[in-house]
């Protein structure tokens, strides 16, 4: 243990908070903005507004040294690519004319540029734009607005750290820019980028910053050789700049592994690290290396990533072993708070008791500061917070929503034989050849339809009193006959009833199985715009009654075509969820496969023929370390297989993924045993399609023709182009046609008019096909 002066120096601080604000105010004037009912100036004053209310709670609650440069119009790793200059081609016109226009362009793309790829921030939910780089790539210093960001916060009279994405991870997340020869890695471009961190640096160290935080959560997945020597050389040349602040360089999400002896020698001053779930071992290897020697080390011990209250007693006994490791400690969170919502104090639907062993972004910061103060000065000085959270801890523990005995034993009883078909794929295949009689490439939508604001209207009048139960499913019951009669007319092979009723693919069903709660407040940035509430999976799941038959089998009533019944998997339902961190993920997503097993059979029983379970998240949740995929893969496809594994060979079984990279899981995609699998496509250029081919992957295929991420409406050229690229990889007999993801964010006429070409390019390309004439 250090002296008692050293840990009176413990400061509170964390790498980033919630963008949004208290009602989603950055939205409104985003969208605002893209509609041309807010300009310009009101947009950045809605900023400006929202970053100073940020800083000024942090520094209330106590927070020492409050983040700048985290806060983002839509995404940090795009601010970066426009700090380095990495401006694609095809957006430089745009950005030249319109800074601000320009950057949404390169994010959401126009009717005649694409956008950048868009893909999950490591185990993430969050989506960043993908880096676009080449040999030919010219990066150019651009500090202007993480400058201002730091002037705003010294302007409020606080202690201010810039926080950039450091040029190690920028590189490492990038892809070869379009037209670029196969085998370019991003990461020569190295001593490129260099100088202009460098101009950065001194560009923030002149504007007053005393500290910058540079992220480099790549370090803590695998890494070759190569990669290790570029951070190494990367903070020994940042490191040894005269004209630069002090550099704190940051990881999060996991151990650094072998990355951390190589950053405990680089000649920066300082590091922070994760102490948190699979990170926890960062304290062991910390030791090993000797400590940080004369070094400020930034404590991650409050998880930014969940919602559960921090473990005061565990966190001190961290915190007080590492006091012995640097010069400086301070406490901190785990990674951004951007991943949490904001303020437990604005639910009030949720049992207060319950409430108490919940921690958003508000509540984590109160726990940073009592953290620290409790290592500053003792745990005496800490006592009464440190007495009500051994309450809270215990009133949890011993809770009887998180545990059932009835559901415990049931997924005790589960066998190897609940999670498999009755028979094999090309037996199960012929067999749904026959009963659903499609042509070849059949059409089909990923399941949601424009949720309009006459349908979010319905929802909310429902849930104030203005709209009685009768009247809302009238409503629905509308919406679901006018999805139907479009898709009819527009000639669509297997419908979907559009979704209506539900507010989000994981609420909608975690509101109706035991052991969830839902927020009403508790938003959480997914991409831009886009924020979801993440229920919160507080105890042990069963299923009640059920919970997508009624509407399903409605739909069906309307229509001779097969309309797919829409479930989200258990993967994801964990994945998009806060899960319980009291027992292994796989026990849990045993519970939830349990859960919609009962339902999948029920559909069935209803008549339904199709049943599409989406897993979009089975990827992103893939552990960051090499060690860890074989024993997640087993339960996650375990789980997906117990789900489906009790219909009928007849019935046929999609699932459904998005927006990650999946060359890494294709033999799990496989081990599903779906018989037919969707998948996005556009933004990549159909490169899963090839990767499928490649792999050997033999059961259907649906690779995305329309990123409906993007306002662009593809031509039937377009659509054309991507679903030939597709059949050069995938047999006619095995290939379905349909957009990347589900609808319901887009509008109507954009959605009318892509689907309509999306089913014409598919008629025009079957037409010339061996027996697809339609």
């Amino acid at each position: 243990m250090t002296s008692r002066s050293a840990a009176a120096a413990a400061r509170a601080t964390v790498h980033g908070y919630p963008r949004q604000g208290p009602n989603r105010e950055l939205k409104k004037a985003i969208e605002g903005y893209w509609k041309g009912r807010v300009d310009a100036d009101a947009l950045r004053a809605t900023a400006a507004d929202l970053r100073r209310g940020n800083w000024q709670q942090l520094a209330a609650a106590g927070v020492h040294e409050v983040p700048t440069g985290d806060f983002s119009y839509y995404d940090h790793v795009l601010d970066t690519s426009v700090m380095v200059g990495a401006i694609p081609a095809r957006h430089r016109a745009a950005v030249a004319v319109d800074g601000l226009d320009g950057y949404f362009a390169m994010a959401r793309g126009t009717q005649d540029v694409a956008p950048l790829e868009m893909t999950k921030w490591f185990d993430t939910n969050y989506h960043y734009l993908v880096p676009e780089l080449g040999p030919d790539t010219v990066f150019a210093a651009d500090s202007s607005e993480q400058v201002a960001q730091l002037t705003e916060a010294r302007g409020l009279g606080l202690a201010a750290r810039p926080v950039l994405v450091g040029p190690v991870t920028y590189l490492l997340l990038a892809k070869p820019a379009p037209g670029v020869a196969a085998g370019f890695d991003p990461l020569t471009l190295l001593d490129r980028l260099l100088p202009v961190y460098a101009e950065v640096l001194a560009d923030l160290r002149a504007a007053g910053a005393r500290w910058v935080q540079l992220d480099e959560p790549a370090l803590v997945q695998d890494r070759s050789p190569a990669a290790l020597n570029a951070a190494a050389r990367a903070y020994r040349d940042l490191g040894t700049l005269t004209d630069r602040p002090q550099l704190l360089v940051a990881s999060y999400f996991d151990r650094l592994g072998e990355a951390l002896p190589v950053l405990a020698k680089a000649p920066v001053e300082g590091l922070a690290l994760d102490f948190t779930g699979p990170a926890a071992g960062n304290l062991q290897d910390l030791a090993a290396v000797g400590g940080l020697p004369g070094k400020r080390l930034v404590a991650g011990v409050v998880n930014g990533r969940n919602v559960w209250i921090n473990h005061y007693e565990q966190s001190l006994a961290t915190l007080g072993t590492l006091l012995g490791l640097a010069e400086q400690v301070d406490v901190s969170s785990s990674c951004s708070l951007l991943h949490v919502p904001l303020d437990t104090g604005a639910e009030r639907d949720i049992d207060p008791q319950i409430v108490r062993w919940l921690a958003f972004a508000r509540q984590k910061t109160t726990e940073i500061v009592t953290l620290a103060r409790g290592l500053a000065r003792g745990t005496g000085a800490i006592a009464a917070e440190l007495a009500a959270n051994r309450a809270d801890l215990a009133s949890r523990a011993g809770s009887t929503l998180t545990h059932d005995p009835a559901v415990r034993a049931r997924a005790a009883a589960v066998t190897d034989a609940d999670g498999r078909r009755s028979q094999p794929y090309a037996e199960r295949s012929a067999a749904q050849r026959a009963h659903l009689r499609l042509p070849l490439l059949p059409t089909t939508t990923i399941g949601s339809f424009p949720q309009t604001a006459g349908l979010r209207t319905a929802r909310a009048d429902l849930r104030a009193g203005r709209l009685d139960t009768e009247g809302y499913e009238e409503r629905i019951s509308a919406e679901i006959r006018e999805v139907l009669a479009f898709q009819e007319k527009a000639g669509i092979d297997v419908l979907v009833h559009g979704e209506p009723e539900r507010n989000d693919m994981v609420q909608y069903f975690a509101e109706q199985l035991t052991g969830y709660l839902a927020t009403q407040h508790g938003w959480v940035q997914s991409y831009g715009t886009r924020y979801v509430r993440p229920p919160i999976l507080a105890g042990d799941i069963s299923r009640p009654e059920p919970m997508t038959v009624r509407w399903t089998r409605y739909a069906q009533s309307l229509t001779e075509r097969p309309v797919k019944g829409m479930l989200t998997g258990p993967v994801t339902m964990l994945a998009w969820s806060f899960v319980r961190d009291d027992q292994p993920l796989g026990d849990t997503a045993r519970q939830v496969a349990l859960a919609l097993r009962d339902e999948v059979n029920a559909l069935e029983a209803a008549g339904t023929s199709v049943i599409q379970v989406d897993e979009p998240a089975l990827r992103e949740t893939l552990p960051l370390r090499a060690a860890g995929h074989a024993a997640y893969l087993a339960w996650a496809t375990e789980a997906f297989r117990l789900t489906t594994g009790g219909v009928r060979p007849d019935t046929q079984i999609h699932t459904h993924m998005c927006y990650a990279e999946f060359g890494d899981i294709l033999r799990a995609i496989e081990d599903l045993d779906a018989d037919v699998i969707s998948l996005e496509a556009a933004r990549s250029h159909m490169q899963v399609a090839s990767e499928l081919a490649t792999a050997g992957y033999p059961r259907e295929v649906g690779p995305g023709v329309y990123d409906i991420h993007s306002p662009r409406v593809p031509d039937v050229t377009a659509a054309t182009a991507l679903l030939r690229k597709g059949l050069a990889a995938i047999p006619a007999e095995r290939l379905w046609v349909n957009p990347d993801c589900g609808l319901k964010t887009r509008g109507w006429p954009e959605v009318r008019e892509a689907v309509e070409n999306l089913v014409t390019a598919a008629r025009e390309i079957r037409g010339g096909l061996p027996g697809g004439a339609s």
